[in-house]
């Protein structure tokens, strides 16, 4: 663990060395605030010792823009003083404060109930981010899930709507999932899902709003992208899950086929909303279906 002292007095720095010094601590020693903003760049916690009292801790306004700066690792201050009272200490944000004299066996126990507390710290951050993976990506394919997809599609539209830019929509559905679900079982449908998903991923553009609509269905926001050229890219996806073969346990490979549909827009105007489109789109990948499958059906709107 790494400690910063920012501490102007040698006998207590000694006493601060002696008494954290050991079980692999590494003490770094500091005579300015201003030393200690490298390390908040850190992507590793750091703990903060400083003498409220002697150092320019407290005419820096040190903790305050360190607090306002919301560093991304956690950063734990304690703050040792000679005063009796905490009252003039109160207003500076430290998380901890200590009165001189203190000794070893003090010291040592709040580093390590503040180690707790940045550990706690940080698996609560670690849960809240996969929460808040979860509540946008779809964890098989890793895709936007709808909510999420419906929320950027609809801010792109609004910027091809001020833009005066137009853009189309796909919806792509794997033919036959349902058979092959039930015949090969869910993991197997997984991977067939994976698999559309890796050539959605690989056939479309970096930039593209792309979504795992409901169980094997597909939907992908292309701005600036109208008629053929929104029929090339829904080719290419079907001839990219169409080149896959999916091994089967004493089965012959899957050979998987997609159907799309295709709604673009040449002009956005103040009417167009988003989940108009997407059903159009899915009404003429159902027509694709209808027809036969594996092919794609396009209708301007």
């Amino acid at each position: 663990m790494k400690i910063l002292v920012l501490e102007n007095d040698p006998k207590e720095l000694i006493t601060i060395r002696q008494s954290l010094n050991i079980n692999g601590n590494e003490l770094i020693p500091l005579v300015r605030s201003e030393q200690i903003w490298p390390y908040l760049q850190s992507e590793e916690p750091y703990f903060l010792i400083a003498n409220w009292d002697t150092s320019d801790i407290r005419s820096t306004q040190f903790i305050a823009r360190v607090r306002a700066a919301k560093p991304a690792e956690s950063f734990y201050i304690i703050l040792t003083t000679t005063k009796s009272s905490d009252e003039d200490l109160a207003p500076s944000g430290a998380d901890d404060i200590i009165q001189r004299p203190f000794g070893a066996q003090e010291l040592k126990n709040r580093i390590a109930l503040a180690e707790r507390i940045v550990s706690l710290s940080s698996n609560l951050a670690s849960a809240r981010d996969q929460l808040e993976n979860q509540a946008v990506f779809d964890s098989l394919t890793g895709f936007m899930n709808r909510p999420a997809f419906f929320r950027q599609s609809t801010g792109e539209l609004e910027r091809a709507r001020r833009a005066s830019i137009p853009l189309s929509l796909i919806a792509l559905d794997i033919d036959n999932f349902k058979i092959i679900n039930d015949t090969f079982g869910i993991e197997t449908g997984d991977e067939v899902l994976r698999v559309v998903a890796q050539a959605i991923r690989e056939k479309s553009r970096p930039y593209d709003c792309i979504g795992r609509w409901m169980g094997d269905e597909f939907v992908i926001l292309l701005s600036g992208v109208i008629g053929a050229d929104a029929e090339k890219v829904a080719d290419r996806v079907i001839a990219g899950v169409r080149g896959t073969r999916i091994e089967v346990p004493n089965e012959a490979p899957l050979m998987v086929k997609v159907s799309a549909g295709i709604a673009s827009a040449s002009h956005i105007n103040s009417s167009t909303e988003i989940e108009p489109l997407i059903q159009k789109a899915r009404q003429a990948m159902s027509h694709a279906k209808q027809a036969g499958g594996n092919q794609v059906f396009l209708v301007f709107v």
